[in-house]
This record gives structure tokens, sequence and C-alpha cells, in this order.
């Protein structure tokens, strides 16, 4: 099979579905540098605030940011805080401190201050920027970091704080070893983990994932994940950025939005499955019908995507809607729904080319084909460790290189991977296993529901299933009607216990459901 080749100073051909790691670009700005030779004029960015910012300006305003940084007193093994939501700035700060060796510490600028403040505790950066021209948040926390300063380019406004107390890591000059990026965990155990992403991994995942969705230098790509996720930052943002492509950078994702940026010439578009709910709920609730001329690629990932929404945006859009499947530790993709093969179920699709996954049952041994286990990864995507947690690491990470997901899975017939929920999100009903993926499944089917999140409760020496669910605005849907739902598609022993309406569900940036906060509410509801 022919491979992908890389031409001088990064860009990628496409010649085949494989990827030569030897290839690969050094760094994750060296692309930039590449396209802004090659094609200067070209589009890059497309920024609300300064307008569209072409290869060569972009390649002008990381210098740049460079320069400011270095100011900062920031070198080559330092960690930069980049405080943020999406918007040139943010894109030339993160090549900025790629370009100087440093590593960027991605945060979103909607987490609360004592989030951030535990990361910058943890990962001892020697700056820390702002991009507080397209986000009150960033201009908060920069008010309470004491970053007063500011700086401007062509890409944008940011303020910094620099020449903090920390102490250099080691630098590599093989991108292999050399850290890019360290994105923390939202953390199950209320410790978030700094995954440190190697500037091999997280141009492999880019590259393998691009050629994988056919990405061209001709697309036009909405970035409505946050670029301080792994998504958005490597199957997005890098992916475009590798194919001399154009990126629509979008600050906080709004349905009604989206549904403009897809009228005026969007190509692909990559999301969250609550952003089609979303975006599905916007134009049933206005009527609006859906113009989107140059479409020609859609994806979900980052969650389970529910069969039934899968099927309603493929009619309303006109496509298929591909899936997809990784994690933080995994540079962002393990697997891909291919798009000359489209899927009427919920598969996840097969490993990238180069990547390795098996499912393993309690005793670690490989379960057959059809069969649950837990799911390991093996390949040039998988993270270099947790930064400053040794222990952490070992225990997600083997000595020959296989990473612990922590996800339940199985393997079909056909090859293709399916993910059924969190190991530790497991429930064990009257000995029973209950995946919570597949109650969310029968209560997303109602008509009335735009999303649901399914937890387990300890109760009596059992556990109970309860279900959090958001209805469609102005619905008067209650749960007795769910319940009745619910019980003509999963057995007894699957059904809720109990289920909770919601206005909405709590949710990460990206849009991702967080079941964190419903553990406490479901014993304050239920004692009530």
């Amino acid at each position: 099979m022919p491979r992908i080749s890389v031409l001088p100073r990064g860009a990628l051909s496409i010649e085949g579905d494989a990827v030569d790691l030897g290839a690969l670009p050094h760094r994750i700005h060296d692309p930039v540098d590449y396209w802004a030779a090659r094609t200067p004029h070209a589009p890059a960015l497309v920024d609300a605030t300064i307008g569209t910012l072409t290869y060569a300006a972009l390649r002008e305003a990381v210098a740049a940011t460079a320069v400011i940084l270095a100011q900062a007193s920031v070198r080559a093994g330092d960690r930069v805080l980049i405080v943020n939501e999406n918007s040139a700035a943010t894109v030339a700060a993160l090549f900025a401190t790629s370009q100087l060796d440093a590593w960027a510490v991605l945060v979103n600028a909607r987490l609360a201050r004592v989030e951030i403040d535990r990361i910058r505790q943890h990962a001892r950066p020697k700056a820390i920027v702002f991009t507080h021209e397209v986000s009150q948040e960033a201009a908060a926390h920069a008010t309470h970091h004491g970053a007063t300063a500011g700086a401007t380019t062509t890409a944008g406004s940011i303020r910094i704080v620099g020449g903090l107390q920390s102490e250099a890591e080691p630098v590599a000059a093989s991108g292999e070893s050399q850290v890019a990026a360290v994105i923390y965990t939202s953390g199950t155990t209320g410790s978030p983990k700094g995954v440190m992403l190697t500037h091999r991994s997280l141009l492999f995942s880019a590259a393998a994932s691009g050629r994988l969705r056919r990405i061209v230098s001709e697309d036009s790509v909405i970035q409505l994940l946050p670029i301080s996720h792994v998504f958005g930052l490597a199957s997005v943002l890098l992916c475009v950025i590798i194919a001399g492509a154009r990126v629509l950078l979008v600050p906080r994702f709004d349905p009604a939005q989206l549904a403009d940026a897809l009228q005026s010439g969007i190509t692909i578009l990559q999301g969250v499955p609550a952003m089609y709910a979303k975006l599905l709920e916007h134009l049933e609730s206005t009527g609006r019908a859906l113009v989107a001329p140059c479409l020609r690629y859609l994806s979900a990932g980052g969650s389970p995507l529910d069969i039934d929404w899968k099927r309603s945006i493929e009619r309303r859009l006109g496509l298929p809607l591909n899936n997809g499947y990784g994690l933080t530790e995994t540079s962002s993709a393990v697997a891909l729904t291919r798009v000359e093969a489209p899927r009427d179920d919920d598969s996840v699709g097969l490993p990238l080319p180069g990547v390795e996954v098996r499912f393993v049952g309690t005793d670690g041994l490989d379960v057959a084909d059809g069969q649950i286990g837990e799911g390991l990864v093996r390949g040039p995507d998988v993270m270099r460790g947790y930064y400053r947690d040794e222990t952490a690491t070992r225990a997600a990470l083997s000595d020959d290189g296989w990473f612990r997901t922590g996800d339940l899975g199985y393997r079909g017939a056909d090859g293709h991977l399916f993910i059924v929920g969190r190991l530790k999100e497991l429930i064990i009903r009257s000995g029973f296993n209950v995946y919570p993926a597949e109650v969310e499944t029968a209560l997303n089917s109602h008509p009335d529901v735009v999303q649901s999140a399914v937890i387990g409760r300890k109760a009596g020496g059992n556990e109970e299933v309860v279900a959090f669910v958001e209805s469609k605005p102005g619905s008067v849907l209650q749960p007795s009607s769910l319940h009745d739902h619910v019980r003509e598609r999963l057995a007894a022993y699957k059904c809720p216990q109990h289920i909770f309406m919601l206005e909405k569900l709590p949710a990460s940036p990206t849009g991702k459901i967080l079941k964190a906060p419903l553990a406490p509410l479901a014993e304050e509801l239920i004692v009530k």
C-alpha cells in the first residue's frame, strides 16, 4: 500500500492510508512554515476578531509571538500555560511555543479559577498566556494571575505574565521524545493528570486521521471543538494545517452560527454528538431549512454516538455521519470509520494504520471477538506519560507500550471496533452487567429527548440505575412516559430505577456530558 510521504518542511502528500513515521515533520509548527513558503497567500485561519490570516501571515504571527515569549524568559524545555478559547492568538501561541521547543500547556478559559490554579501549581510554567480578546473568562483569569501587560501581533492581542519560577525539562532533538503539549484530563478522581503528548504522537494522529478523512488544501473546516481539547487540537487544527487547508475558528459553540457557517461554504464538520443534537434541536424549534452546499464530510467523536441521533442527522444533512474513538492519552484518534464504507451502526471503525488495539478480560488475557473486555492501545499516538506522576504512568502504560484505556468494548467479526462504556462506569445490577451507553441509547430514542446520562448508585448491597434526561424545549415529557418507553427496549434489570428531568445536563466546554456532578445530585433527589 502506498505511504504518506512528506514534502520539504512538513507537508504530507496523499498517496495512501499508512503514515511513514520517519517522514513526519520534526515539530508541530513545521507545516506552517512549509505552506507559508509554498502557498503564502492561501487562507489559513479565519477569526471573527481579526479576519483572515494567510499562511504567510500566520508564520509571521508565530515568529512575533515567539519573540514575545522569549522576552517573557521562555526557553526550550519550559512550560507555557495557554489559557484560551479558539482564536488566531491561541494558534500563534501554540506554534510559537513549539518553535522555542517549550511545552504548550493548553487550558480552556472556561475552567474555574481553582481548576486553573491547580494546573498552574502542578505544571510550574515559566509564562502564562491569556487570549483575553476573545474570552471574558480569559481576561478575568489574566487579572487574577497578575497579567497586566499586553502584546499584539497580526494574530490578535494576548496578555502574558512571564519570568515565573520554573525549571526547564530536558530537550530532545527527536520529535518522538520531545513533548509538544500537555493536556490535563478532567480527572475522575478529582486530581487531573497532565498528559504529555510528543510532536510525533500529535503529528502522527493528525496526519493519519486527516488522511482517512481525505482532507486536502481546498477544504474549509470549522473548529467548533476547543483547541485545548485533544480532539480539537489534533483531529481538527493540526489536520487542517498539515493539509494546508483553511480553518474557521469558533470560540463558542452556537447552533445558529453553525447553521450559518454551513451555508457559507464549510466542507468538513467534526464535533461531539451533543453538538449535532443541539443543531437538530435548533433546526426543529425554528423550522429552519439547513443549507450546506459544500459540506462533504461529517464525523462525531469524544463521547458515545447514539444510533438514532446518527440516523436523524444523516437524514437532515444528507450525508453519512462517520464515527471515531480516541482519548487524550492517544493524541486523539485510535479508530475511525472509513469514508468509502459508511456504516449504519455505532461502530467506531477500524484502528488507524499503525495502531494496535486489544480487548482483555479481568485476567489480562485477550477475549474472543464479540466478547466485551477492556481496550488496550499501542502505537505512535500513545502519550509519553503523565507529567510528574510516575505512579499513574506505570499503572496506565505497560513495559511493552500498551496503554490501558479504561474503556469497555469489543471487536466485531469484520474487525470493526465497538465501545460500550467506561470500566469504572459499569453498573452491576443484581449480578448482571449494565452498560450506561446502552440505557442512554434507549432513552435518547424517545422523540422528546435531547440527551441523557446514566450512572450507577449503591443501594442495599446492590446498584441502582439512575438516569438524568434533558428534554426538548416546550416538551411536557414525564419520567413515567420514559419508564414505559425504556421497558419496551431493554431487559428489566437494565431499566432505570430513577429518572430525573433536568433543563440542562452538566457539560464540558466540548459539549461532553459530565457525570461527576450527577452522583451527589442523585443522592439529594432520591433522599427527598
